[in-house]
C-alpha cells in the first residue's frame, strides 16, 4: 500500500504576521511548523503502513520548508518530496491543487493520498478535494475512523454534526482526515537521526511539466485585494423602558440611520 501525505509549513499560530502590502504572510523569520491537521494525517499514514506499504510525505513551499519534511520522516515517513520553485508564489487554493496535483502524478503509484482537513493559517479545506478532482480520483473528508482496508476498497467514518457516515470509496481515493481520528506519536530518536540523513527529493515547476498559466500568482483567479485590522467594537445604545417602548425606539433608530 502506496500512501502519500500532503503536508502544509504554516507560522506558529502564535506568531502571526501580515504584509499588508502584498496581502500574504510573512514566512522570513517567523517559527514554521508543520500545520497541526497534517499531524493526524501523518499519523494516519503511518499506522496504514504498518500493516505493509511506504508513505511518501509531500510539500509545496519555499526551501525551508524541507524541516516539515524531515520531521515527518522523524515520525515514521519513509520518502519526503518538496515542491520548490519561486514560479509557485503567490498560489491561491486553486493553482495549489494545481500544482501538488502534478507531483503527485509524478511520484504515482498511489493507492491512498491523506491531508489534514484543513490548513491553520488559510482554513479553507480546499486544496485536499481539488487535488483529488485533478486526479479525476474520489476523496471523502472529515474522515474520523479508518474501517477497513484492501487493495480495491476502504470503508471509513466521516464526522457529521450529528454523528457519521459509513462510506465504502474504490481505490485510489483521497481523505482529508480530523483530529479524532488519532494521538500523533512523538519522533523517536531513532526517527530523527534517520531523517537527518534523509534525501529529499526536489521537484520544479520544469520537473513536474506544469503550465506556468495555471501556477503561482498568475495561475490564481482568487487575489487578496486588502487586508486590515477591523475597528474595536464601541459600546451599543441601550433602549430603556417597557418592552413595546424598548422596540419602537429601536425601530425609529434603524430608520434614522436608513437601515430599514
Amino acid at each position: 500500500m502506496n500512501i502519500i501525505v500532503c503536508i502544509k509549513q504554516v507560522p506558529n499560530t502564535t506568531n502571526v504576521q501580515i504584509d499588508y502590502e502584498t496581502g500574504r504572510l510573512k514566512r522570513e523569520g517567523v517559527e514554521s511548523i508543520i500545520n497541526p491537521f497534517d499531524e493526524y494525517a501523518i499519523e494516519e499514514g503511518v499506522r496504514i503502513k504498518e500493516s505493509g506499504g511506504k508513505v511518501t510525505v509531500i510539500t509545496m513551499g519555499p526551501p525551508q520548508a524541507e524541516s516539515v519534511l524531515r520531521e515527518a520522516i522523524s515520525k515514521g515517513a519513509d520518502e519526503a518530496v518538496l515542491v520548490s520553485d519561486k514560479a509557485f508564489g503567490g498560489a491561491d487554493t486553486l493553482a495549489t491543487a494545481y500544482t501538488l496535483s502534478l507531483a503527485i502524478k509524478s511520484i504515482g503509484n498511489y493507492h491512498i493520498i491523506i491531508c489534514g482537513k484543513q490548513a491553520s493559517d488559510g482554513d479553507t479545506g480546499q486544496v485536499g478535494p481539488g487535488i483529488a478532482e485533478m486526479l479525476s480520483i474520489p476523496h471523502i473528508s472529515y474522515v474520523k475512523k479508518i474501517e477497513s482496508i484492501d487493495d480495491k476498497l476502504i470503508k471509513v467514518e466521516r464526522m457529521m454534526e450529528d454523528g457519521y457516515d459509513l462510506i465504502e470509496s474504490p481505490i485510489p481515493v483521497l481523505l482529508t482526515v480530523v483530529k479524532e481520528i488519532n494521538v500523533p506519536r512523538i519522533a523517536s530518536l531513532k526517527g530523527k537521526l534517520t531523517a537527518k540523513k534523509a534525501v529529499i527529493k526536489i521537484l520544479d515547476a520544469k520537473t513536474i511539466d506544469a503550465d506556468i498559466t495555471k501556477i503561482g500568482l498568475n495561475g490564481s483567479p482568487t487575489h487578496v485585494m486588502k487586508i486590515f485590522v477591523p475597528p474595536k467594537r464601541t459600546g451599543g445604545e441601550k433602549f430603556n423602558g417597557t418592552a413595546q417602548e424598548a422596540a419602537a425606539s429601536l425601530v425609529k433608530k434603524l430608520v434614522d440611520t436608513g437601515i430599514i
